[in-house]
């Protein structure tokens, strides 16, 4: 993965300097296998999601059919085409997590933040999402705030958990 996909700039930038920048980004990957996900994430990361102007701005640079891009953006879970929170949730819903409550672990982040899962809280701070697994099975249950990984959480910790990110 680039580096730079884990920088927002989203709210930095004039569009016109963030198409440019994925311009450039197209011209260097454009020939190297695989280079679809790659400029996807790199896209990612300066819009913060990939609406559908920017998935067909992206299939027109690299001469594919927009079904091509959409496809690869509702496969993999980590691309989002809705605006995201500064922070990313996630919930642990594998089985090991799920039967050491996994889902009343999301169930009260929802009640907590005011957001259903896959929603963003309307200050912008957090996205709530599930995940099947995170691979953490042995700390279960876990959830993951950005790329921090938080384990054997229950709902009394959930406030405490929150509090560092505001």
């Amino acid at each position: 993965m680039l580096e730079d996909s884990k920088k927002c700039s989203c709210c930095e930038e004039s569009d016109e300097q963030k198409y440019a920048k994925i311009e450039q980004i197209i011209e260097e990957y454009k020939d190297k296998e695989g280079c679809l996900i790659q400029i996807l994430h790199f896209a990612q990361g300066i819009f913060g999601y990939l609406p559908l102007e920017l998935q067909e701005f992206i299939a027109q640079r690299l001469n594919i059919p927009l079904s091509e891009v959409s496809g690869v953006v509702s496969f993999y879970s980590f691309f989002s085409t809705q605006p995201r929170g500064e922070n990313t949730i996630r919930v642990c819903l594998g089985t090991a997590c799920y039967v050491r409550g996994g889902k009343k672990i999301a169930e009260k982040l929802g009640e907590i933040l005011d957001i259903n899962v896959g929603d963003t809280t309307k200050d912008g701070k957090f996205t709530l999402e599930v995940m099947r697994c995170i691979g953490a099975c042995g700390l279960a249950p876990a959830i993951t705030i950005n790329d921090k990984v938080f384990k054997q959480v229950n709902p009394d910790k959930l406030h405490s958990i929150l509090e560092k990110y505001y």
